[in-house]
Formats: structure tokens, C-alpha cells, sequence
């Protein structure tokens, strides 16, 4: 049993794409996929995070590419490294807004919220694609947020964002599931990442604050995260498209 299992998450001579790979739950990501036998090719919008990256694990598994993922260019760059073989593409990066609500949103917190955080992962996605259609298989997995799944967990931005992430993961199960891609999502509750939160209106203190106190479960690892990705995109979970998987600690049963 326990060798099945193992060959079941085995990537070795897989290609993997990961997202957001310089810090948090991507790093762990990209970590958890290289020691598992894949070829990650790792991307980030900060080249020092990548250089560490690299460094720790070793370049014949990391291929780094730096970049803005809400920009062609950055796509091009990264299935350029990658080649012409796709296994799975993991789209982990995503930045957070200060918590402000429809009336307070500015054009410009919205603008890049939704270029990271969406536009991100319909670029990333869409350029695959065409190499696991070729192949006739492959695993996407895309990280939203317990905030895709109710409207009490962030702003206005981030809320919409990882609603529109949970709406391009079930459009493109449906669409491919027959072409042998599969794609789910991981939604999160509070993670011990960089990401850095500056709370931006008296709303949180008012209405989010305690209510994310009283909801929230103990904070959750980066490396709990990469594991319920890595599972996704594995033959493990072969049977399994266009879920949206709640790792939360169990807030999303409250």
C-alpha cells in the first residue's frame, strides 16, 4: 500500500509550473514538487527570492524565471524554460488588498488585484494549455481563498478576485475535463505567509476584525498548503476535477 501511494505522488521527469514559487505557500510549492522528482519551473516577481530558491534546492530541479505573471511577457519567458512538455501548473501567487469594501475601493488597489490575482492565472492557464492538449492530460491548480467562498473575509478586491479564480477553475474542468486536464483549486484560511496585510478602513475594526478572531483557527503552515497542491496535481487524486478544496483548519465548517 504504501509503495502505491508513493508512486501515486511521484513527478520525477514531470515538468511543473509554480506561480508566487519565491516566498510562502508557493515556495513550499515548488519545494514539495522538486523533492518529489519534478523539474519546477519557478517564477516570481522578486529575482532574489528566486536566486534563494535556487540555491537551497539546487538548479538542475529549479529553472527560475523573475517576472510580473500579470504580463505576457512573464508567460512567454516561462513556457519558453519550461519546453515543449507541461505536466501541471500550480498558480499560487496572489497579493492581498487593505480590506476596504465596495465604497472605498480605489481604481488603482483594484487594478492590481485583479492583474495578479486573476489576470495571473487566465494567462498562466491559458498558455499550458496547448501542451496538455497535445499530451492529452495534466493537472492545473490554482490557490483561492476562503474569501471566494463568503464576502466576510477580505475587501471588495481580493473578495471578487478569488471568487473570479473559483469561477476559471470550474469553466476550465468542465471544458477539459474530457481532454484528460483536470482542475481544482485549494482554498485557504489564515496562512503564515509574506503576504502583507495593512488593514486600510475602519470597517475591519468594526466588522472583520472580530469576527476573524472569533472564526479563525490556528494559522496554518505554508508546507500544509503545498501538500493539499501537490496531492491535487498528483495520479492520486486522478478521479478528482473541478473541486474547490478547503484547507482551512476547518473554518469553513463554521
Amino acid at each position: 500500500m504504501t509503495t502505491a501511494v508513493a508512486k501515486n505522488q511521484d513527478f520525477t521527469g514531470r515538468t511543473v509550473i509554480v506561480t508566487g514559487a519565491g516566498a510562502g505557500i508557493g515556495r513550499a510549492t515548488a519545494l514539495q514538487f522538486a523533492a518529489q522528482g519534478a523539474r519546477v519551473i519557478a517564477t516570481d516577481w522578486l529575482k532574489e527570492r528566486l536566486d534563494a530558491l535556487v540555491a537551497e534546492c539546487g538548479d538542475s530541479a529549479i529553472v527560475a524565471v523573475a517576472g510580473d505573471i500579470s504580463k505576457q511577457a512573464t508567460t512567454d519567458a516561462v513556457i519558453a524554460a519550461a519546453g515543449e512538455r507541461i505536466d501541471v501548473l500550480a498558480n499560487v501567487a496572489g497579493i492581498m488588498d487593505g480590506f476596504e469594501p465596495l465604497g472605498e475601493v480605489v481604481d488603482a488597489v483594484w487594478d492590481k488585484v485583479m492583474a495578479v490575482n486573476v489576470t495571473g492565472v487566465m494567462l498562466m492557464t491559458r498558455a499550458v494549455l496547448p501542451a496538455m492538449l497535445k499530451a492529452g492530460k495534466g493537472a492545473i491548480v490554482n490557490v483561492t481563498s476562503e474569501a471566494g467562498l463568503r464576502g466576510s473575509m477580505a475587501g471588495a478586491a481580493y473578495t471578487a478576485s478569488k471568487h473570479a479564480v473559483n469561477g476559471l477553475t470550474l469553466n476550465g474542468a468542465f471544458f477539459y475535463g474530457k481532454k484528460g486536464i483536470r482542475v481544482n483549486a485549494v482554498a485557504p484560511g489564515g496562512v503564515a505567509t509574506s503576504i502583507e496585510v495593512k488593514p486600510n478602513t475602519p470597517y475591519y475594526a468594526e466588522l472583520l476584525s472580530p469576527l476573524t478572531q472569533a472564526m479563525a483557527p490556528v494559522m496554518a503552515q505554508p508546507q500544509q498548503l503545498a501538500e493539499c497542491v501537490v496531492w491535487l496535481a498528483s495520479d492520486a487524486a486522478s478521479n478528482v476535477n473541478g473541486v474547490i478544496l478547503p484547507s482551512d483548519g476547518g473554518l469553513s465548517a463554521i
